[in-house]
């Protein structure tokens, strides 16, 4: 066999039907969408939302609560990560973190977290620190510094 012998399988490939070209197609004329009506108009019929007249769904429940845009919004980064991505007396910092891809937007800033353990020295610099996670980097001989 080669390449240009090649045919695909009998009954795999099936011609697009081209609506509206003259009546000897089958579809010609209205197309397959009958006469008049709003489904045989351009752009007809119902929403994915209609529900027959009836108010729909989405306006029948109360809207609550808000969304505060003023919010900062900071990418949590805990100490077991720090631990398999940076060796001892490595200088962490939101770059850095950027570069390895441990984080991929810095947002409104970074915090870290006290979840897992860490045994290298580091200076890690950041926007937020939890109590636990500055306990454990200054047990482990490391540095703390707020950005």
């Amino acid at each position: 066999m080669k390449l240009h012998e090649l045919k695909p399988v009998q009954g795999s490939r099936v011609k697009d039907t081209r609506k509206g070209r003259g009546t000897g197609s089958g579809l010609g004329k209205t197309a397959g969408k009958g006469h008049k009506g709003q489904k045989a108009r351009a752009g007809g019929g119902k929403g994915p939302y209609f529900e027959g007249g009836q108010t729909p769904l989405q306006r029948r429940m109360p809207k609550r609560g808000f969304t505060n845009i003023f919010k900062t919004e900071y990418v949590v980064v805990n100490l077991k990560q720090l631990e398999n991505c940076f060796d001892a007396g490595d200088v962490v910092s939101p770059e850095t973190l950027v570069e390895i891809g441990l984080v991929k937007n810095v947002r409104d800033g970074i915090k870290i977290l006290g979840n897992g353990e860490i045994t290298k020295p580091m200076t890690v610099k950041a926007q937020v620190f939890s109590k636990t996670a500055a306990e454990k980097i200054s047990a482990a001989g490391g540095q703390v510094e707020v950005i």
